[in-house]
């Protein structure tokens, strides 16, 4: 009796397996224009991201060229190990740390309100023209933008120096101070990104319902009190996901312009985690586990707060990635 249930229950999942699987074939089949158009983003993702993932494996290695990856000998944690008791590794994590908390504080509310003021402007060319013009920095590159703030915060003949001096202060040389460093980096980055970061916002507030702002014009509301009522309400949701998405690369200072503003006066406070595996892993040590041990330590570190951070404004606003 037993045996002939449990058959029975066999074959009625073998059924809604076969139910499930026809369902999936006459859905891709349906709509197999739209899956066609996916196929190379996703033969591209596998193929230039999952597959070369399995090279994380070297970071529980003692990698050598001559021996492969796989030939290579397994040291286990060892990598880990090396790293948190380097001289460089609280370095690195405050350094990394400050200037993405900085970034975060200071650059992300000004985003959201540069996009809600320059929404406020009400002839359309002019509008365009303010934005078109703060976009521009976003598209200069790393190299050329580094120039500038050298030439900017240059002790002696810098802009800003000029401008203290006119004021009747004294000229600070800012890239020989390690305390004016994530200032540097920080602003510099708000002035480069907060055009092109606003574009979202934008698009946001292009679904503002206009009845309601007429509606608030008629009531004798004035410009903030319909920014604070109406418009921002419609970026709550947009702010959280993008905040969401800051929260998980909080870890992720860019090493470019990190690299590039650093002078040996600074580098106690300009070292961050990918300017510490591009000098251990390239330039000078040649350490490929070491290195992505480093990588892979950071990027874990920033899943975890990515994953906290959904879960927190999923409880809160109702709005997350997933």
């Amino acid at each position: 009796m037993a045996q002939s249930i449990a058959a029975a229950q066999a074959r009625v999942k073998r059924a809604g397996r076969a139910k499930r699987a026809k369902k999936v074939i006459k859905e891709i089949f349906t709509h197999k224009a739209l899956y066609i158009m996916m196929l190379p983003a996703v033969v591209y993702s596998i193929l230039f991201q999952y597959k070369p993932m399995y090279g994380i494996i070297i970071a529980f290695k003692d990698f050598s060229y001559r021996k492969g990856i796989m030939g290579s000998p397994w040291v286990g944690l060892h990598n880990f190990e090396q790293l948190v008791k380097s001289y460089w590794f609280p370095l690195i994590i405050r350094n990394t740390l400050t200037i993405s908390v900085l970034s975060l504080v200071i650059g992300f509310p000004i985003t959201i309100i540069f996009a809600l003021m320059v929404n406020e402007i009400g002839h359309e060319g002019v509008k365009r023209t303010f934005q078109t013009i703060t976009y521009a920095p976003h598209f200069i590159s790393t190299v050329v933008m580094c120039g500038m703030v050298v030439m900017f915060v240059k002790g002696d003949t810098g802009i800003i120096n000029i401008f203290i001096r006119l004021l009747g202060g004294k000229g600070v040389d800012f890239m020989m101070l390690p305390g004016m460093f994530k200032w540097v980096s920080v602003i510099s980055g708000v002035w480069q990104g907060t055009g092109w970061g606003a574009i979202i916002y934008f698009a946001a507030l292009s679904g503002v319902d206009q009845s309601l702002l007429e509606a608030a014009e008629i009531d004798g509301a004035s410009r903030l009190q319909k920014m604070i009522h109406i418009s921002f309400p419609v970026l709550v949701p947009t702010i959280m996901i993008m905040l969401v998405l800051s929260c998980g690369s909080l870890l992720s200072v860019g090493y470019e312009k990190t690299l590039l503003l650093q002078t040996p006066a600074n580098l106690t406070s300009s070292e961050v985690i990918s300017t510490y595996v591009y000098k251990i892993g390239l330039l000078e040590n040649m350490d490929f586990s070491f290195s992505t041990a480093t990588s892979l330590l950071n990027s874990v570190v920033n899943a975890i707060i990515l994953i906290a951070a959904n879960q927190i404004s999923r409880a809160t606003t109702k709005s997350s990635l997933w």
